[in-house]
C-alpha cells in the first residue's frame, strides 16, 4: 500500500509542475499579447491560465491528503 502511495505522490507531483508550467506559459503569452495589442485574445489566454492554476491547486491538495494518508499508515 506504501508503495502505491508514494507512486501516486510522485504522479501528483508531476501534474503540479505540469500544471505550473502550463500557467506560466499563458501567462507570458498574454502577457506579450497585451503589450503589443489590446485583442479579446488575452481574454482567452487569461481563462487558460486560471484553468492551469486550478489544476494545481487541486494536485497540490490531493498530493497534501496523499502524505497525510502516508503519514497515518506509518505511525
Amino acid at each position: 500500500m506504501n508503495t502505491f502511495l508514494v507512486i501516486l505522490l510522485i504522479f501528483l507531483a508531476i501534474m503540479v509542475v505540469v500544471s505550473l508550467i502550463r500557467g506560466i506559459v499563458a501567462f507570458l503569452q498574454s502577457t506579450r499579447i497585451d503589450l503589443e495589442s489590446g485583442s479579446d485574445k488575452v481574454t482567452e489566454l487569461q481563462l487558460k491560465q486560471n484553468r492551469a492554476m486550478m489544476s494545481r491547486i487541486k494536485y497540490q491538495a490531493a498530493a497534501i491528503f496523499v502524505v497525510a494518508i502516508i503519514l497515518l499508515f506509518n505511525r
